[in-house]
């Protein structure tokens, strides 16, 4: 009996998982189809991009400084032991263009922005408003979606390269300000680092992979909202939570296939 209840269960839990990415994959497409659709939303667009990229300059510039000054303290540590300060900068430029800056990035604006964009669509779709929408024979992929994946896709890797480049300047206050690194041989290992078309591809890449898993997910969450399970504010909670969890674990999934993929 009990092995009979636990497949049921396994089975039940299969089916919903399939029926939901069924769900997401019809919600893209219609999402897609909204954003080339008229009229195109451009002032939407604009402000979505000032709240997704433009709100968050301060926490992407606090966080990249002090990313860049513990790669600088720690890898002037490791390198002294072997006499090799002055590849620092190359060190440095690795880890913030290939890792550190679009994951973090991701992360960060998955926590502000994509919470944000979840919870508002939860709420107008507890509230309504999203049939009253559609009662004015407005399209709300193309009204309010769209807008929120446009933003997204243009505010990424521009946030992305910012966090790289402030994180550089971090690191270099730390490894040559105060540590003494020769400040020559650190932009030396930067400019290395960055001649060739890998190290910006990837960077590239990333950001716009996860600033599309993170648009598609957060605003499908919140647009499943009373569909199915919890109802209200419980729901919008409920929600939140999942599209944070989900697209964290996402970016960091898809951030190992797109390393294997590029340098294998």
């Amino acid at each position: 009996m009990i092995l009979l209840n636990t497949a049921e269960n396994l089975g039940s839990r299969t089916l919903d998982r399939v029926e939901e990415h069924g769900r997401w994959g019809l919600f893209m497409l219609r999402t897609l189809n909204g954003i080339f659709s008229r009229p195109f939303r451009f002032s939407t667009t604009l402000r979505e991009i000032r709240s997704i990229g433009f709100d968050s300059l301060s926490l992407i510039i606090f966080t990249g400084v002090f990313t860049g000054m513990v790669l600088g303290l720690q890898g002037y540590t490791s390198l002294r032991q072997f006499g090799s300060e002055g590849a620092l900068g190359l060190g440095v430029a690795l880890s913030l263009f290939t890792e550190l800056g679009p994951v973090l990035t991701a992360l960060l604006l998955t926590g502000r922005s994509g919470s944000a964009m979840c919870a508002e669509l939860g709420v107008m779709r507890i509230s309504e408003q999203t049939s009253a929408l559609h009662s004015m024979a407005i399209d709300p992929y193309n009204y309010l979606v769209g807008p929120k994946w446009l933003g997204t896709l243009i505010c990424f890797p521009v946030l992305s390269f910012l966090f790289c480049i402030v994180g550089v300047g971090g690191a270099y206050m730390a490894g040559v300000m105060l540590l003494g690194v020769n400040h020559a041989s650190f932009f030396h290992g930067i400019v290395r680092a960055l001649e060739g078309e890998t190290i910006l591809t990837m960077c590239t890449t990333k950001s716009l992979v996860f600033g599309f898993f993170m648009a598609s997910v957060c605003t499908f969450k919140g647009s499943q909202v009373g569909s199915r399970g919890p109802k209200g504010a419980v729901g919008v909670s409920a929600a939140t939570t999942e599209a944070v969890v989900y697209t964290s674990v996402t970016v960091l999934l898809w951030d190992y296939l797109i390393t294997s993929l590029i340098i294998g």
